[in-house]
């Protein structure tokens, strides 16, 4: 991928999630789209200081640029060059392990539009022979101005939990089922909801499939203690039916606050519903699958569910390399000798 194509996916991504303004010399996101000759999501604006948009800007074609910051300073909306003091900000933050990039202001008032290579290597794959996959937020989760957002302990979301009733589900529910296992785990697992043996006992996974999920947790010399796991849901829907948009709407902001105080290194998504919810797209679980995803900031691995493992023996095999996958990305994520 060049580097205006690795730009233009970039920005397209903050316009999908609502943004207007991003820092490159005052231009809007349309702007800086449009100067990529990518499709305008709405019709041309006006800035505040009055001047109309930018124009496209005519590219060659046979001899595109190699650094998409030269299109920009073409257009006269970049700097020449970074200031000392802002690339030492832009080092700093990728020790820090932030996910997104940032602008930031030079000593002489300049704005330092991180480079192609500073922006993707925060997005990038944490293992060079696994691609990157799809990258949703940035490295701050704070989704929602919601109550779940300042529960400061596990313990408090699952006491939040039990007495919730943002949807219907806890009517029909016999018990709360938030989340079990380690409160600084670096392993964390998301499945779908939960079935009627958690519902009886309010832990996650204890069933034939939570037995076999403890297996294979086991076989990448990790136990549910030192894991946390927890589902989209912490209500059972009746009849194991798939969750519904509303519940789910109702139920982010608890997991959401989850991944946020365990801070794993890595999580893993157990089937399609829970991937297809955390990473919000559509794709099947063969498209996701072989993919370092961001979630957050977070690696994400996708792999089947242990209740499909048991209804189909032949995904066992892929399900176990998804699986040593995210343990690679564990222990290069954990300092040497932890």
């Amino acid at each position: 991928m060049d580097a205006r194509e690795a730009l233009r996916r970039y920005l397209e991504q903050r316009r999908e999630q609502g943004e207007r303004e991003l820092v490159l010399d005052s231009m809007t996101v349309e702007e800086a789209l449009s100067l990529l000759g990518a499709p305008s999501a709405r019709p041309p604006e006006r800035r505040s200081d009055g001047v109309s948009a930018a124009p496209r800007v005519e590219r060659d074609a046979a001899a595109p640029s190699a650094d998409w910051r030269e299109v920009v300073r073409a257009a006269g909306g970049a700097p020449d060059r970074p200031s000392t003091q802002a690339k030492g900000q832009s080092d700093s933050m990728r020790e820090r392990g932030d996910s997104q990039p940032s602008v930031s202001p030079s000593a002489e008032g300049a704005v330092h539009v991180p480079t192609t290579q500073e922006a993707g290597a925060a997005n990038a794959s944490p293992l060079e022979d696994v691609p990157a996959g799809l990258i949703v937020g940035g490295a701050s989760r704070a989704l929602f101005d919601d109550p779940a957002a300042k529960l400061d302990t596990l313990d408090e979301v699952a006491r939040v939990v039990a007495g919730c009733r943002r949807c219907p589900l806890y009517a029909t529910a016999k018990n709360p089922v938030p989340g079990d296992g380690s409160a600084v785990a670096d392993f964390m697992i998301v499945g779908e909801a939960p079935g009627a043996n958690e519902d009886e006992q309010g832990i996650p996974f204890v069933g034939q499939a939570g037995q076999l999920l403890t297996k294979i947790i086991g076989a990448i010399d990790l136990t549910r203690a030192d894991v946390f796991i927890a589902n989209v849901l912490k209500h059972r829907p009746p009849g194991n039916r798939n969750p519904l948009p509303d519940e789910v709407t109702a139920c982010s902001p608890y997991l959401v606050r989850q991944i946020e105080l365990v801070r794993p290194k890595v999580i893993l998504a157990l089937g399609t519903f829970a991937a297809q919810t955390l990473l919000e797209t559509k794709l099947t679980i063969g498209k996701l699958r072989g993919q370092v995803h961001r979630y957050y900031g977070v690696p994400l691995i996708v792999t089947y569910h242990p209740a499909a493992l048991l209804r189909n023996p032949a995904w066992k095999r892929p399900t176990w390399e998804d699986v040593q996958l995210a343990r690679r990305i564990l222990d290069r994520a954990r300092p040497a000798g932890a």
